[in-house]
């Protein structure tokens, strides 16, 4: 491979035994599709560049793998492989990836990357909720967050369903507290609220 990083080896390395195979399959796949791609760390998790602009990235997680495109909503999907913006969680686009086989077939991935790279090429950018265009940071679910919401179904589930903008309150709740023991608090009242389908604010 061509432009790699070796924050993204030790990543993979130190990802969940199921996890390694799958993270090395979807980065052969980014470089066989697009030799021109660049690699890099945000928000803690690998992404993947194209001229400069974010094209893909993956993560993984204590039970499952992640996969997503900057420009999902402008690929083309007839077999609605895709999650939809309102299902786009830390789970990415493609769902919740816990092996190989659960991946979409080579040819389905290669197509969208090769279309991804396409509208970079075209100069299209992430369009956002007031109408105007420009990159936009996504939601990144600390990993810790996530290992203690997969010890609940309900929760996963649930937090799976909540809108953005609901998700973010939990996180940044959780991330603003100020000492351990208080984020430990946070996070066992969060699996509960969450299991029951409660947004952040219920009590109000």
């Amino acid at each position: 491979m061509n432009k790699t990083d070796p924050r993204i080896d030790a990543y993979i390395t130190k990802s969940a035994p199921f996890a390694i195979p799958v993270l090395d399959y979807l980065r052969a796949i980014v470089h066989a599709a697009c030799p021109q791609v660049e690699e890099t760390m945000k928000w803690s998790f690998p992404h993947f560049l194209y001229k400069g602009s974010i094209l893909c990235s993956m993560a993984s997680f204590k039970q499952h793998c992640a996969f997503g495109f900057w420009l999902a909503s402008r690929l083309t999907d007839p077999d609605k492989l895709l999650a939809g913006e309102g299902e786009r969680t830390s789970m990415g686009h493609l769902g919740r990836i816990t092996s190989i086989d659960t991946l979409p077939s080579e040819e389905k991935l290669i197509g969208f990357i090769t279309e991804a790279m396409y509208l970079i090429d075209q100069g299209v950018k992430v369009r956002n909720a007031g109408g105007n265009t420009g990159e936009k940071q996504p939601l990144v679910v600390p990993d810790y967050f996530m290992r203690a919401l997969e010890q609940s179904p309900d929760a996963v589930r649930n937090f799976a369903k909540f809108s953005n903008s609901g998700r973010k309150e939990y996180v940044e709740w959780i991330e603003g507290a100020k000492t351990e023991t208080t984020r430990q608090r946070r996070i066992v009242s969060a699996v509960e609220w969450i299991g029951e389908g409660k947004t952040r604010n219920w009590k109000y």
